[in-house]
């Protein structure tokens, strides 16, 4: 989650090749007082104990702790469902944990970026409202709507850095959006999210609901800089490690604002769920990023309720307090789900 990674890799090939994995790591976690998270899709845990956290993925022999310095130690293996390491990885992970490190992560900046915009309406509807021919735009429904959720995330969180990509009716290009998210400057120990927000259409005209989409994990992309390690081998497993962790807290926030939508939009629309795509804007993103699409302005019913404030003020609450739900078990855990709760 940081601008800049120092990278340490300490090889010891023999130790890694002959480790015997034996050990739950659960039960073991239970017993020493660590705390456990695991993800079982991109299949990516994390060890927290006395304010540090190991990073680990299964199969691969590097951890990242504190998630800025990589550690070379043996691979955990996933058998019957279960995470087992050896004795060496503990050891190794006790180190760690006796390390003199205060650090505490945090989220220091949300961008929310408004879809659209100038010559570019996006998707468009026009029906008659009262009497009259109203043509609803997905800019500005988009733009209402990060407004609105930018005021309640800065009066929330006066000490991150609130960024709308455009508060008013301009032409940005896809490309600028993701240049203003990936240039954005945080501390070591902060986090950049990135909130996409567009409205849907169909030729379908009986498709309804909102929906919130994330990065593929079939789709990798490049999130390290290069020049960051010298071992270009080693490059391709730091990229990837660091990666899995972005979908993995890309897939927290589409479920915490999933749920925040669902709580405040009840049953004027209905919820299509969370999914994975391989947006342009979401994939440039080199940050946990999530993009939503509110409704489709091709269904009659649903594009009065997009031209509707008060409906939008409800779709902004609910965004907002699917990040704020996020940014509390982020800012706690580091954005992994506990594997003590499964």
């Amino acid at each position: 989650m940081k601008k800049h990674v120092l990278f340490v890799a300490i090889f010891s090939i023999v130790s890694v090749l002959f480790a015997v994995n034996d050990i739950s790591l659960m039960d073991t976690a239970k017993k020493e007082g660590i705390t456990l998270y695991w993800d079982s899709l991109s299949e990516t845990g994390m060890l927290e104990k006395n304010g540090h956290q190991i990073t680990f993925r299964k199969d691969e022999s590097i951890v990242m702790l504190d998630n800025v310095r990589f550690e070379l130690t043996d691979a955990p293996e996933l058998k019957n469902n279960k995470i087992y390491v050896s004795k060496k990885f503990m050891n190794d992970a006790d180190q760690m944990f006796k390390e003199n490190n205060s650090t505490m992560f945090k989220v220091g900046a949300i961008l929310v970026d408004a879809g659209h915009g100038g010559k570019d309406p996006g998707a468009l509807k026009t029906y008659k409202i009262n009497g009259k021919d109203v043509t609803i735009q997905e800019k500005d429904v988009n733009l209402k709507v990060a407004r609105l959720l930018g005021e309640r995330l800065k009066t929330a969180y006066p000490d991150k850095q609130i960024i709308l990509t455009r508060n008013k009716d301009v032409f940005l290009t896809l490309q600028e959006r993701t240049e203003i998210a990936n240039n954005v400057k945080v501390k070591e120990d902060e986090a950049v999210l990135f909130i996409s927000i567009h409205v849907n259409s169909s030729l379908n005209k009986t498709s309804s609901g909102y929906e919130v989409w994330y990065l593929s994990p079939g789709y990798r992309r490049t999130v390290l800089d290069k020049s960051s390690t010298d071992d270009k081998s080693l490059f391709p497993i730091l990229n990837s490690m660091l990666e899995e962790e972005y979908t993995t807290e890309s897939i927290m926030i589409a479920k915490f604002i999933m749920d925040g939508l669902q709580s405040q939009i009840g049953n004027e629309s209905k919820a299509r769920g969370i999914k994975a795509e391989e947006w342009f804007v979401v994939k440039n993103s080199n940050m946990p990023s999530v993009l939503i699409e509110l409704g489709f302005v091709s269904n009659e019913k649903e594009a009065l309720l997009l031209n509707n404030d008060t409906y939008l003020k409800k779709a902004a609450l609910g965004i907002y307090n699917g990040i704020a739900a996020f940014i509390t078990h982020f800012e706690r855990s580091k954005g992994f789900t506990s594997a003590n709760e499964n």
